[in-house]
């Protein structure tokens, strides 16, 4: 097929475009950089530089690209801003989706979140609402996953991946990484996810995991699959085990036990179901796989 990748030099853009090239699709990867773009084509795809937030710009890039199916893996996580990281959810997948329509794609499959979901006892299934709140910040992100995940079901059968805490090679949990320095200097830095409190549980998936879910979601019914690992769990288990995998002091546990409703993590199960499996079942040994 022709695909077409949308943020394709991002963390799990770089690992999906070998993949889709080596099952055989036509692959044309988009950058915001001439740099990026260059580094679509030396895999073998088909590079091109536009900016999500340009529509024209976008619509021009899609439509020369002739694709069958368009794939979502925007973010703008880079200096850490949730709200540039918003905008682009919402006003690049207004404009990724229009110019799919446009060019008469069938498939199109995004990348949203799992922590998106409204309070719970245990792991967010996909029939789980999302989360109601009107507190600040999350209500501005989960305002932005929202309608990320409406735009996409503008296009019938779009499939929409709600990632876990994506960890690997150039995210934030990867050794040299954010995390790492802010694990370094002996605190939990806030963009750690869910660790407001010791108690508050957290789902995670690899980044070439997540990259293998979009592979895989070619072929899947529309609506939103959790794709995340197979344990959940609270900050005070999986913060000591990545500490230990990045060589770094352990964080000093938190003042309180208590879980924050909304950080219950996800359950993979549709996805199972599905056929999907992640390679590495568990952060436990995942975070020393990086």
């Amino acid at each position: 097929m022709r695909i077409f990748v949308a943020g394709a030099t991002g963390v799990v853009g770089r690992q999906l475009v070998p993949m889709l090239l080596a099952a055989g699709h036509q692959v044309t990867g988009s950058s915001r950089t001439a740099a990026g773009a260059a580094r679509v084509a030396a895999l073998g795809g088909t590079g091109a530089q536009a900016d999500a937030l340009d529509p024209a710009g976008l619509r021009a890039a899609v439509l020369a690209a002739e694709p069958e199916v368009v794939v979502h893996q925007l973010t703008d996580l880079s200096g850490a801003d949730g709200a540039a990281n918003g905008r682009l959810r919402r006003e690049g997948t207004r404009n990724l989706v229009a110019a799919a329509k446009e060019a008469g794609v069938a498939r199109f499959v995004a990348q949203s979140i799992c922590w998106a979901y409204a309070p719970g006892a245990e792991p967010a299934s996909e029939l789980v609402e999302l989360d109601p709140s009107e507190q600040q910040p999350r209500a501005r992100t989960v305002a932005a996953v929202r309608a990320l995940e409406e735009s996409a079901a503008e296009l019938p059968g779009a499939v929409v991946l709600r990632y876990g805490l994506l960890y690997g090679p150039g995210t934030w949990y990867a050794p040299g990484g954010a995390v790492a320095a802010a694990l370094g200097g002996g605190r939990a830095a806030p963009f750690l996810g869910s660790t407001e409190a010791d108690g508050a549980v957290s789902s995670f998936v690899h980044t070439a995991d997540a990259a293998g879910a979009v592979l895989a979601a070619l072929d899947w019914p529309g609506g939103p699959v959790n794709i995340v690992d197979d344990e959940p769990a609270a900050a005070r288990d999986w913060l000591p085990v990545l500490a230990a995998a990045l060589g770094v002091p352990a964080p000093v546990p938190a003042p309180s036990a208590e879980r924050p409703g909304w950080a219950r993590g996800a359950s993979n199960a549709l996805a199972r179901g599905r056929g999907w499996r992640p390679g590495r079942a568990s952060w436990r040994t995942g975070f020393a796989q990086q």
